[in-house]
C-alpha cells in the first residue's frame, strides 16, 4: 500500500511539474480576452427597484478587521498578494467596481464590500425571482444560511451569490472584484439562473474561465495595462486552483501536490504573459477595433442609478476608511 501511494504521489507530482514547465515555457493564454454576450438580460424588477444603495459598505472595526487579515493568510500565501481578505477596500478597487456595474448595465446587483448583513440577504433571496422557487428555498436558502453561520466578515472569501445577486468583497485587488462582477454578469443573461448556479458544483472551471475572459476583456477595452498585469498575476492561480478540482476527477490520489502544483503553473504562466503585455494589447485591438460590444438588452426596462461612494473615501494614495452600515 505504501509502495502504491509513493507511486501515486512521483506520478502526480512528474505531471504537475511538466505542466508547469510547459505553461511557463510557452506563456499558454488559457484566459484570452473574451466578453460575455449578454443580449437579453434576465433581472428580478424587485430587485431593481430596491431603494437602497447598490454599494453598501461595513462597519470598520479593528479587532475584527485585523482578526480576518490574520485568518486571511493562507490565501495571501496562495496568491502571494497581501491585499487578499485584508478587509480595508480602498477607493481603486471601489471605483473599478462602479465602472463595471456602469458599463455592463448590471443595476440589480448588490455589492457589499466588508459588510454583514444576512437579513438583508434573506430579502434578497425571496425577490430574486429569476431564480424558481425550488432552487431559492434548498440551494438559496443554505447558500445565505452559510454566509450568515460563517460570515466572510471575518473568514473572507470573495463571491459572488447567483441566489441574492450579491457580491461579497473582502480583499483589496480590483481584478478580483471584477471577476466576481463577471459572475453576475454571466448569471444575468441565464434564463435558467437555478440551474446554472447547480452545474458549478460540478464543473465551476466552466464558469471561472467565462468570467475571467470577460475580466481580461474589459482591461483590455482601456488598455488598463498595470490592470492586465495585475489580473495575470492574481487570477491565473486562483484559476489552478479550479484546474487541480477538474484534474483530481482524472488524478484522485493527486492531493496537494497536485493542487499547489497548479497553483504554482498559474503564478508561472501569468508572470510570462506580462512580459509580452504590449504585444498582446496591440493585438488584441487590431482584432477587434472593429467589433463593438453590444450593450444588453434588459427584460425590465431601467435607468441605472448612481453608484455612491462613502465621502470619507480617500483617493487611491490613501488608506481606505469606509462608512458604517
Amino acid at each position: 500500500m505504501k509502495i502504491n501511494a509513493c507511486q501515486t504521489l512521483i506520478r502526480s507530482t512528474a505531471i504537475v511539474f511538466a505542466m508547469t514547465a510547459w505553461m511557463g515555457c510557452v506563456g499558454c493564454h488559457v484566459l484570452s480576452p473574451d466578453h460575455i454576450s449578454a443580449r437579453q438580460q434576465f433581472i428580478a424588477p424587485e430587485l431593481v427597484n430596491d431603494s437602497s444603495n447598490q454599494l453598501e459598505f461595513g462597519k470598520p472595526h479593528k479587532v475584527l478587521d485585523t482578526a480576518g487579515w490574520i485568518w486571511g493568510i493562507p490565501d495571501k500565501i496562495l496568491l502571494w498578494d497581501h491585499r487578499v481578505d485584508n478587509h480595508h477596500i480602498t477607493a481603486p478597487t471601489v471605483e473599478a467596481v462602479a465602472d463595471y456595474l456602469q458599463a455592463n448595465n448590471l443595476p440589480h446587483v448588490k455589492v457589499r464590500v466588508n459588510q454583514y448583513a444576512p437579513i438583508d440577504d434573506f430579502h434578497r433571496l425571496r425577490k430574486n425571482k429569476t431564480v424558481a422557487w425550488p432552487y431559492r428555498y434548498t440551494l438559496g436558502l443554505l447558500s445565505v444560511g452559510g454566509e450568515t453561520i460563517l460570515p466572510g466578515r471575518f473568514f473572507g472569501g470573495d463571491h459572488f451569490n447567483p441566489f441574492t445577486q450579491t457580491v461579497h468583497l473582502y480583499s483589496d485587488i480590483p481584478a478580483v472584484a471584477l471577476h466576481e462582477l463577471a459572475h453576475a454578469k454571466d448569471f444575468t443573461r441565464r434564463k435558467y439562473q437555478g440551474t446554472y448556479a447547480l452545474a458549478y458544483a460540478f464543473i465551476p472551471t466552466w464558469h471561472e474561465t467565462i468570467a475571467s475572459r470577460d475580466v481580461m476583456a474589459h482591461l483590455y477595452d482601456r488598455r488598463d495595462r498595470s490592470g492586465i498585469i495585475e489580473a495575470n498575476r492574481v487570477l491565473y492561480p486562483a484559476y489552478g486552483t479550479y484546474v487541480a478540482g477538474t484534474a483530481s476527477w482524472f488524478i484522485p490520489n493527486g492531493g496537494s501536490a497536485l493542487y499547489y502544483g497548479c497553483v504554482i503553473a498559474g503564478h508561472i504562466n501569468g508572470r510570462m504573459l506580462s512580459r509580452d503585455i504590449d504585444q498582446h494589447l496591440a493585438d488584441y485591438h487590431q482584432t477587434f477595433r472593429s467589433r463593438p460590444v453590444s450593450t444588453p438588452a434588459p427584460v425590465v426596462p431601467h435607468q441605472i442609478p448612481d453608484v455612491p461612494v462613502p465621502s470619507s473615501l480617500p483617493m487611491p494614495h490613501e488608506p481606505a476608511s469606509v462608512e458604517p452600515s
